[in-house]
């Protein structure tokens, strides 16, 4: 049960398909590249067989997820396209191109030309070379405030306000891959990947769009990003653990990472010969205040709009858990309290991905669907899962604020 002080703590949005919603959401292309590698089959290999890629040095003493050494030339194939973009834009400008590919529609004037675009992304990258020249030449400045002034407006590229426009990723994907459609850049960290997908799916099962390509990228290798979440103690530092085994040094380890879904109505799907995945039926969004147990009530509320389509025998939780306190102890107590459903917390494979967080284990979600069985545990809270999959529902907790969750079903 959740008291009233508690409900007055969120905000709430999103619905269920079978309430308001006429129209059925299909994902019908991913696109994924992380510490894993690239595509579908790296993934699962890396969660099945428990392969944890970190680095523990290179940015000591933090902890983090680098990218799988890979070429972007395959779906960034002009070098000058790749020049131009900073390593988020060119994960994110790669992981769109393996979705678009995925749902067999890479080149596709005539889809493209009409398909959405929400893309979920931070401020950008910094640039350090220039952010320690001015730092270095302040110190020797006679009219600091004057010279700052000069060194901004003549050091930074046009696109750059001291960090790079957050909607140049989605500007990137058009160029490359001739997405021209309606286009919306969400800023916000974790909820930002949360709103990306329920706004597509909304809009899809209002019959306002046919189809979107949504999702979102993140380099986890700045030490610019470092520094500001350690500003919050958000950072794990030193040794490497599982994420539900982090509590007496929590924290989260970043992880690089490119996702992006191709969400599609079932008739424009079956109008092109299109399978899909999986199903996509429910996203709600919610943001807590974070005073105590409210993470864990918010979860609960979310869970009790999905529960009536959850079988537990054939049902998984599959957990964008950060690591970080207290909101990872709170989302294990709700997902405690629940003990006859498998879970899995992609986060101790792939790290965090804050943006493209949320879209990264839908991405996975789907995949384990279309296999009809669950990868494997990771660590001793997580236990086996011997039955098939049929159902997984995807929850997403910020480090800092929003929750949600969606629901993910096999059309098998």
């Amino acid at each position: 049960m959740v008291d009233g002080a508690s409900k007055a703590a969120s905000r709430e949005t999103g619905q269920l398909t079978t309430n308001l919603e006429t129209k059925e959401t299909w994902i019908t292309g991913i696109g994924i590249l992380s510490c894993c590698g690239e595509g579908l089959d790296a993934h699962w290999q890396a969660l099945d067989q428990r392969k944890i890629n970190v680095d523990r040095t290179g940015y000591a003493p933090y902890v983090i997820h680098p990218l799988a050494p890979m070429s972007f030339d395959a779906q960034i194939p002009k070098k000058g396209d790749q020049r131009q973009m900073e390593p988020w834009q060119r994960i994110g400008t790669y992981a769109a191109g393996l979705a678009l590919d995925s749902a067999g529609v890479k080149g596709h004037a005539e889809i493209l030309g009409r398909m959405d675009m929400i893309v979920a992304a931070g401020g950008g990258e910094r640039d350090l070379g220039v952010d320690g020249a001015i730092l270095s030449g302040l110190a020797k400045a006679a009219d600091r405030e004057r010279f700052l002034n000069e060194r901004l407006m003549n050091d930074l590229r046009p696109t750059l306000f001291l960090a790079q426009l957050s909607n140049l990723l989605a500007g990137n994907i058009s160029i490359v891959h001739g997405v021209t459609g309606s286009s919306r850049t969400f800023m916000g960290e974790e909820s930002a990947g949360l709103d990306a997908v329920r706004i597509a799916h909304t809009r899809i099962a209002a019959g306002q769009s046919d189809i979107a390509l949504v999702g979102g990228a993140q380099n986890a290798e700045r030490k610019e990003m470092l520094m500001l979440y350690e500003f919050g103690a958000f950072n794990l530092t030193g040794a490497f653990a599982p994420v539900w085994e982090r509590a007496a040094h929590p924290g989260f380890a970043l992880g690089s990472m490119g996702a992006f879904l191709v969400l599609e109505s079932a008739e424009h799907a079956h109008m092109r010969g299109a399978k899909p995945f999986a199903r996509l039926a429910a996203v709600r969004a919610a943001r807590s205040d974070r005073s105590p147990d409210t993470v864990t009530a918010t979860l609960e509320r979310l869970w009790e709009a999905v529960a009536p389509r959850v079988r537990s025998a054939s049902a998984a939780f599959i957990s964008g858990a950060t690591g970080v306190a207290p909101a990872t102890a709170e989302e294990r107590t709700f997902l405690e309290a629940h003990a006859d459903i498998a879970v899995r917390a992609t986060g101790t494979t792939l790290g965090h991905g804050v943006e493209p967080q949320f879209v990264m284990n839908i991405a996975l979600a789907a995949l384990a669907l279309s296999r009809g069985k669950l990868f494997a545990p990771s660590d001793r809270f997580e236990r086996a899962m011997a039955g098939p999959l049929t159902r997984a529902v995807v929850t997403a907790v910020g480090h800092w604020r929003g929750e949600g969750l969606a629901l993910v079903e096999a059309t098998g």
